[in-house]
């Protein structure tokens, strides 16, 4: 996971990047890595580093199909955690495009950044909803939702995967967020 990275000290990261993780889940995937590590010389291992993903289908326990969820059934009020974070967001159909093309590749004993090597703000998100959508919530910061260890900004470097699978097309926010929405509205109607 590249919640490994935590709050690194340059963006994009890049798989070289010193691993800083900040909570028990990253935590435990860089322990995984280590383990992984070990068996590199003996079976032929490719490590990835999923960034953030999301499209239709996705549970609304993970922030940004609840955003989309909420928009999609007309909520006045959003209660999120905090606003002030950026990810690499990722379509998923991309990061499956991206893994079956590294199911191929001949690349062994590496780490890989799966991720579309753009910062996208939660902000943004919820901005790209209200031209979706065509109203504005309003956004309530929810203390119960709200992370003392949260990684400020979190987005990679898509270089070595291009290089490993060949140059792959990246969604646009809006055709991911607008997609999601529809298959939300069709759901509920």
């Amino acid at each position: 996971s590249a919640n490994i990275y935590g709050n690194a000290l340059s963006s994009p990261i890049v798989e070289s990047a010193q691993p800083q993780p900040m909570n028990h889940y990253a935590l435990s995937k860089f322990a995984m890595e280590a383990l992984l590590r070990k068996w590199f010389v003996r079976l032929p291992i490719l490590v990835t580093r999923p960034f953030n993903y999301t499209g239709p289908g996705q549970s609304e326990s993970f922030v940004f199909s609840k955003i989309v969820g909420a928009f999609a059934r007309g909520e006045k009020e959003i209660r999120l955690g905090n606003l002030d974070v950026s990810r690499d967001l990722s379509d998923v159909r991309y990061v499956v495009e991206a893994y079956a093309r590294l199911l191929t590749c001949e690349k062994h004993s590496e780490f890989i950044n799966i991720c579309s090597g753009r910062s996208i703000s939660l902000l943004s998100v919820i901005d790209e909803m209200v031209q979706i959508a065509g109203y504005r919530p309003n956004i309530v910061v929810d203390p119960a939702f709200v992370r003392s260890d949260e990684v400020k900004e979190l987005y990679g470097s898509s270089a070595k995967l291009f290089d490993t699978v060949g140059l792959l097309e990246v969604p646009s926010l809006h055709e991911t967020l607008l997609s999601m929405y529809q298959q939300k509205v069709r759901v509920q109607g």
